[in-house]
């Protein structure tokens, strides 16, 4: 039979070995470059009380929450013909690599959105344009989510075949990356879009004629199966294959992407809900000198996989002033950084951001990430940090991140310290502005 009684020497041992142990692991988490993770001990001594003070392994997470999360936004505008961010989801690695920085990052479909290619970010919030810039104005406030139910909108233009095409995606999405896209509308009336390039601004644009059809099947959706993000596939007018030339070779614009952010704006503005459309388009015949910057939309037969991915957990809007805000919700007032290509600063979104007065965001703008607008920070009296490229600017946001000033990272771009004395003569202040050596204190 087993003796079932714990030595006190017994006791001794293991309650040196638990002591050994969590010091160990302390030191050891305190030597490693990530996240330290909760230690568990299943360990069930009884011994005398001590009196010595006890330090327990959860003691390392409190450093860690001592800083608030730092949050930027990353913006480039559809069918401008971004350098950069024009083309087939050609931002997408600046996202990547930006998110691996922040804690945070906010953006919208056309950095994100790769036709057949998305790539999953849990620290990025996929907002639709519309939204992003009435957050950005503090109308609107941003509450993630776990999962969104995704309703599906197609085009009654869309030919039989092509259907199908993109029903398959919705299946796909379905059985193999658990997306809950739950339901599926036809229009009743054919959107019949149209698309144009405008030409004072060189950016594309269009419309559609029959939004009273868009918004009666989204309404339907909404209302019958309960959705909170819609995804709009439009049957688009096909071009000749000439006229897309330059965009295949990762030159021009985006013909497409202006009445693409056209209608998801409509259903934003009146439903409140996410929204990403994809277009509907005939293949084009096959190329042996595309763009990589233009591959992601000729791989497959619909654009409509990365839609679908970030509509699944993007976050939901709550219009403030008219609903309760949740304590996980983000504000505008939250925003530690915005990067924006240097001609694209006139935007609702940029230009409320610049001239926010309660916790105003470092501006940062891309000289490399040309396109074809003239809205530079000059224009526009906005204060900026120039930089040349997104390897700088993801530089700048970690200084920033970090509390350092960025241009102390630059050769000699600190000056002296300006020391302001206040020296009485005859009663009164004389307030004088002094320059002097950094080293030495006021």
């Amino acid at each position: 039979m087993k003796n079932h009684n714990i030595l006190p020497d017994a006791i001794t041992t293991e309650k040196k070995e638990s002591s050994s142990f969590c010091q160990k692991m302390a030191m050891l988490l305190h030597s490693r470059p990530f996240a330290s993770l909760p230690i568990h001990h299943n360990f069930t001594t009884k011994s005398r009380p001590s009196n010595k003070l006890k330090t327990t392994c959860s003691s390392l997470h409190r450093s860690a929450k001592c800083k608030r999360e730092y949050t930027s936004v990353m913006i480039v505008p559809t069918g401008v013909g971004a350098a950069i961010g024009g083309y087939a989801g050609d931002a997408l690695p600046v996202a990547r690599a930006l998110s691996s920085v922040v804690d945070c990052l906010i953006t919208h479909p056309n950095v994100l959105n790769a036709a057949m290619l998305y790539w999953p970010m849990p620290n990025a919030l996929y907002v639709e344009g519309y939204a992003l810039d009435r957050f950005a104005e503090g109308l609107w406030a941003l509450q993630p989510v776990h999962q969104n139910k995704v309703g599906l909108v197609l085009d009654a233009g869309i030919e039989e075949e092509l259907r199908i095409r993109h029903l398959q995606v919705a299946d796909a999405a379905r059985a193999s990356l658990g997306l809950p896209v739950v339901e599926c509308i036809v229009t009743d009336t054919p959107l019949e879009v149209e698309k144009w390039v405008d030409p004072k601004s060189g950016q594309s644009t269009g419309r559609i004629r029959h939004p009273g059809a868009l918004l009666r099947a989204v309404q339907t959706l909404v209302k019958q199966a309960q959705v909170n993000s819609i995804a709009v596939v439009g049957r688009f007018p096909d071009d000749d294959v000439n006229d897309n030339d330059e965009y295949r070779q990762g030159m021009g614009i985006d013909t497409l992407a202006g009445v693409e952010a056209v209608i998801s704006h409509l259903v934003v503005k009146e439903f409140q809900i996410p929204c990403a459309h994809a277009p509907a388009l005939s293949p084009l015949p096959l190329t042996p000198s595309l763009s990589p910057k233009s591959a992601a939309e000729e791989i497959g037969y619909t654009f409509l996989p990365c839609v679908l991915a970030g509509l699944s957990t993007a976050p939901q809007y709550l219009v403030k002033d008219f609903e309760p805000l949740d304590k996980g919700c983000i504000l505008a007032s939250d925003v530690d950084s915005i990067i924006l290509p240097r001609d694209a600063c006139g935007g609702d979104g940029a230009l409320a951001f610049a001239r926010s007065r309660k916790n105003k965001p470092l501006m940062i703008t891309v000289e490399e990430n040309e396109t074809v607008l003239n809205h530079v920070p000059e224009k526009l009296g906005i204060e900026v940090v120039k930089v040349s490229n997104y390897w700088e600017a993801i530089g700048v946001i970690a200084a920033h991140k970090a509390g350092v000033d960025p241009y102390s990272l630059r050769r000699n771009r600190i000056s002296n310290i300006l020391c302001t004395s206040l020296i009485p003569t005859n009663g009164s202040s004389i307030s004088s502005v002094t320059s002097i050596p950094q080293l030495y204190n006021c």
